[in-house]
């Protein structure tokens, strides 16, 4: 790390090194017969190639005066490819481009004294960069900063944005992960954006991939193939080798990397199901123990998606703090509310039970609907006991980019389910005591469609397409061929336009009152849930399922003992609400919210409405019969 004027930048051992004589560059090519350095002209097209010296660990390094910041650079192999560099921080063009040398300290910080923000408040407000705004940059989502702090949205989640091949896509084919897109506004539109969220008091997350690159613009395996581990299949191609220490240190720099450098405040680690780590010691592991390390003074935050539902991860420490990793992202949770409020049960979904709540309440309560019970789906015993965790170690949603865009048209839930079933679902996710996350446009209804978009070309777009279609063969209503070519071809431009969204639905009465439901319970978790979940006592969930209707009771003892209760009832019908829910004064305490506004008072009559939810709060724990 090296101190300036201007902060702090930590210095990585992949890309360039800004010295006193030039820069010194760097490339790790252990079995590589020769590498030069291609110094770019004011094209970007290399002119003038320099001979790189190779040391006893594999890497090829070279100090020069020949390529100034602002000017392009690269390597020539020794069959003559020109290749960029893989910890690129900017691209002269696309992925097949000459790199950029940059200067990390160019940017002068309007926010240096921002800390972050504690994990309790997170509300995470998941958005991706093309199609936030009309203008689908980074200047685009600092446009609307102001609207999002007025919704109460805490935390913003970009989808990943390093460099990928084309324009559109969703982020997750990155081929160079320290360069920002340049589509986007690049290094330099990225820091405004982070700076001027800071200004705003709104912490910013990113989400990496560390578990593949894509399949356009990774020249890796042409000069170090030992970045791979060949024998070793993943759905993306062979597994990343991160049994090597520089490739261990190319993502776990990585990450540093974004949080110093960028300043984010945290990090979602996309599908780390699908890191296959040969070591003893997983790269999770070792990376947020170097995170936390690193940020002592500063409020910084890991999340992790993982369907295997392990909690080694998060667990906490005896003050309650999280150890690695800060929250899980829960897809039990989402997978139980989308069932009950859609009745789809295909494919993962068929985990789930239409006809019981006993998931969604047990979800609620303890973490994981799986927590070692058997899967029929995946014909395995899934997941770890997690009662014991507090609340705030899960992400709770009830859409994201993956449940939308990973449909077929990429409906949203407010397509799939009725408005008062969407609404029960929203107040559940915004009030319980958990970390919730939200998706763009979330907040106001958004109608239009969140589809898979990518920006190939060729075989790789011909590829791409029918995969995307075959996938969709399991399902019902896409047995035929005819119909599986209704779905959209994620290369079209077309596709891409059809998920932007629809500012303007703001202006349609329907949306402004959804908009200023999820406003209002924003207001009440930030004032009355999150002072409650500094110091939550471990166990502190316990439920009540019905069996008979779609009905559920769930407690939280949160901090000082203050016990918060959640009555649901998503049937059609009413619940009269059994004698073993006591004690017998069920409005005992302070009401927080009631859907319809009429349920509290039925509530009080021993009779929960249809389709309606109550919050409470008391110093008194109703004692949950019939819990799990």
């Amino acid at each position: 790390m090296t101190s300036t004027d201007n902060g702090f930048v930590f210095e990585t051992s992949w890309g360039p090194r800004l010295v006193s004589s030039g820069a010194e560059f760097r490339l790790w090519a252990p079995s590589a017969p020769s590498i030069e350095l291609a110094v770019g002209d004011a094209k970007g097209e290399p002119a003038v190639f320099l001979p790189m010296e190779k040391d006893d660990a594999g890497w090829w390094r070279l100090t020069t005066d020949k390529v100034s910041v602002g000017g392009a650079y690269g390597f020539r192999l020794n069959d003559g490819l020109v290749v960029p560099d893989p910890a690129s921080r900017r691209q002269f063009g696309d992925v097949h481009s000459l790199s950029v040398l940059t200067d990390p300290n160019a940017y002068r910080w309007t926010t240096p004294e921002w800390n972050g923000r504690p994990w309790e408040e997170t509300v995470f407000y998941e958005l991706h960069t093309g199609t936030f705004s009309q203008k689908g940059t980074f200047e685009g989502i600092e446009d609307k900063l102001d609207f999002l702090k007025s919704v109460g949205i805490t935390t913003i989640e970009l989808l990943p944005v390093a460099q990928f091949m084309g324009k559109r896509g969703w982020g997750y084919d990155g081929v160079m992960l320290y360069c920002p897109h340049e589509a986007y506004g690049g290094d330099a539109g990225l820091k405004r954006l982070i700076d001027a969220a800071h200004s705003r008091g709104l912490s910013v997350f990113l989400d990496v991939v560390y578990n593949h690159f894509g399949p356009d613009g990774n020249y890796l395996g042409a000069y170090a193939p030992e970045f791979f581990h060949e024998e070793i299949h993943t759905p993306w191609g062979p597994a990343i080798a991160y049994d090597e220490e520089p490739v261990r240190a190319f993502m776990i720099e990585n990450s540093l990397y974004w949080l110093e450098e960028f300043r984010f405040d945290g990090l979602r680690l996309d599908a780390i199901d699908s890191i296959k780590d040969t070591t003893d010691t997983p790269l999770v592991k070792e990376l947020a123990a170097a995170v936390r390390k690193r940020f002592p003074g500063r409020h910084v935050h890991l999340t992790t998606e993982d369907d295997r539902n392990i909690t080694w991860h998060i667990e906490r420490g005896e003050t309650g703090q999280p150890l690695l990793v800060s929250g899980e992202w829960n897809d039990d949770l989402h997978h139980t509310v989308h069932v009950l409020a859609t009745h789809e049960q295909e494919a993962y979904y068929a985990d789930y039970t239409r006809g019981s709540v006993s998931q969604i309440a047990k979800s609620l309560a303890t973490g994981f609907v799986f927590q070692g019970d058997y899967s029929p789906v995946r014909d395995k015993k899934i997941g770890s006991r997690s009662e014991h965790l507090p609340p705030t170690a899960f992400v709770n949603f009830i859409q994201n980019h993956d449940q939308i865009g990973n449909r077929a048209f990429g409906e949203r839930l407010t397509d799939l389910a009725s408005r008062r079933m969407v609404e029960c679902a929203q107040a559940i996710l915004l009030l319980s005591p958990h970390i919730p996350l939200i998706f763009m446009g979330e907040e106001w209804g958004e109608t239009h469609p969140f589809c898979f978009f990518t920006d190939f070309d060729g075989d790789l777009a011909d590829a791409v397409r029918e995969g995307r279609r075959s996938e969709f063969a399991k399902f019902t209503a896409f047995h035929a061929a005819e119909t599986r070519e209704l779905i959209p071809d994620p290369n079209a431009e077309t596709t891409f336009a059809a998920s932007m969204l629809d500012w303007s639905e703001l202006n349609r009465p329907n949306h402004l009152r959804r908009l200023e439901q999820v406003k209002r319970l924003l207001k009440i978790r930030r004032e009355t849930i999150v002072p409650l979940l500094k110091n939550v006592p471990a166990n502190c969930g316990s439920y009540y399922s019905a069996e008979d209707t779609l009905a559920f009771a769930v407690v939280w003892t949160l901090q000082d003992g203050k016990a918060l209760h959640l009555f649901a009832n998503l049937s059609d019908e009413p619940w009269p609400l059994p004698s073993d829910l006591t004690p017998t004064d069920l409005t005992a305490g302070d009401l927080v919210h009631a859907y319809p506004a009429n349920a509290d008072s039925r509530l009080a009559d021993g009779t929960l409405p249809p389709t309606s939810v109550v919050f409470r709060l008391s110093d008194q724990k109703l004692i949950m019969g019939g819990t799990a």
